[in-house]
């Protein structure tokens, strides 16, 4: 876990929304209609919407968050889901207690 690659994956106002919509993804967003559930987290189409952003963002914001190993992916055909990495964020909140 890079503190640094995470602080600069949270310093982006809608990363740090995604996070907080995939933290509770049944408020957030509608199932995919293909998976009708959360199980692998949101469809990336579905972020996209509630972001407001194009795709090009949001992919670039996706991006960075899974090189932070914040979110993961699953791919299910041609959809990708993203769901939270809750074992690196409890490590990186962990780790921000001991070292400031």
């Amino acid at each position: 876990m890079e503190i640094i690659e995470i602080n600069k994956a949270l310093s982006n106002e809608t990363r740090m929304n995604i996070l907080r919509w995939l933290k509770d993804p049944e408020a957030n967003f509608k199932p995919h209609e293909d998976l009708g559930h959360f199980n692998d987290g949101v469809c990336v189409q579905h972020i996209r919407e509630r972001a407001g952003l194009s795709q090009s963002t949001i992919s670039t914001y996706l991006n960075q968050m899974q090189k932070a190993s914040l979110i993961i992916p699953t791919r299910h055909g041609k959809w990708t889901y993203y769901r939270r990495n809750e074992k690196v964020i409890l490590e990186y909140i962990n780790a921000l207690k001991q070292n400031i």
